[in-house]
């Protein structure tokens, strides 16, 4: 498996498989790769011949005061996961090779970015969408894979690929969890152990509105302010949001009678940690 950095070297090998009448997969990640990632490049190179894993900490997508500079990073790593799970190569450039210096040219969204994530990261979808169109256009997949942890973004790639019609297949995965139930995520490399215990709140509170929805709830202000109240109980806990929205527009919802998306963003100490579940009527 080959590690490719530049944007005219991956082209080259691209174009050759094209001539071979290959077909060609995509999983963006931002490395770091746990079982998540891998559970996408498994289902990648199940439907694919070749398929290509970008490894890239993408600047963009993160604000003033992020957490760029700390944003774990271990090529190493990314490469025996990714030879283990069958990908064809890792597409690692650096930031200098996917943004000019003199850059001003960015892919925006309305209405789907304003929510949820958006709202407290208002420039972070703008970076998602430009990296992801320019990954799209340098690689050309047949089918890109996402996962649902990231649902508003799933929902705004999705969204993306139909207004600008990319040819490309989005194949969203369901969210991989550690054993005790909380969301795998690279992010989760910053909780220390007690904080990594009390992260365990977002699943318990979601499972909590999960089952009142399954009882017939649909009133999403009785279902949020449990949810709510439940991640108080957990003293690390700082709720970011909790929102009930409808799967396709990401709108707000007060009344439960088409599918909907419970998301929610909180702070376990100073990481800021994302799940969701959905939910059908």
């Amino acid at each position: 498996m080959e590690i490719i950095r530049t944007i005219e070297e991956l082209r080259s090998i691209l174009k050759r498989w094209r001539k071979e009448g290959l077909s060609v997969g995509l999983v963006p990640t931002m490395g770091y790769l746990h079982e998540g990632h891998k559970s996408l490049i498994i289902k990648a190179v199940s439907e694919n011949d070749r398929v290509v894993v970008s490894d890239f900490v993408n600047p963009t997508q993160f604000g003033v005061n992020e957490d760029l500079d700390s944003y774990p990073r271990d090529l190493e790593r990314d490469a025996a996961l990714c030879q283990e799970a069958g990908a064809s190569l890792i597409f690692h450039p650096e930031p200098e090779e996917m943004y000019f210096a003199d850059n001003c040219t960015f892919v925006d969204m309305e209405n789907l970015t304003k929510g949820l994530c958006g709202k407290t990261r208002p420039t972070h979808f703008r970076g998602v969408c430009t990296v992801v169109s320019k990954l799209f256009l340098i690689v050309a997949p047949d089918k890109a894979y996402f996962g649902q942890k990231d649902a508003q973004q799933l929902a705004v790639i999705r969204r993306m690929v139909r207004d600008l019609n990319f040819d490309i297949a989005i194949v969203g995965c369901p969210i991989v969890r550690e054993e005790d139930g909380l969301a795998m995520s690279s992010r989760n490399t910053y909780l220390d152990e007690k904080e990594r215990k009390a992260a365990l709140i977002l699943h318990k509170s979601l499972m909590l509105g999960e089952e009142m929805m399954r009882q017939g709830e649909r009133n999403t202000e009785v279902v949020k302010n449990a949810i709510v109240q439940n991640i108080k109980t957990e003293p690390l806990a700082k709720v970011d949001y909790v929102e009930i929205v409808d799967s396709e527009n990401l709108e707000p919802v007060a009344e439960m009678e088409h599918p909907v998306l419970v998301a929610m963003a909180v702070y376990i100490g100073n990481t800021r940690l994302i799940d969701n579940f959905s939910f059908e009527p």
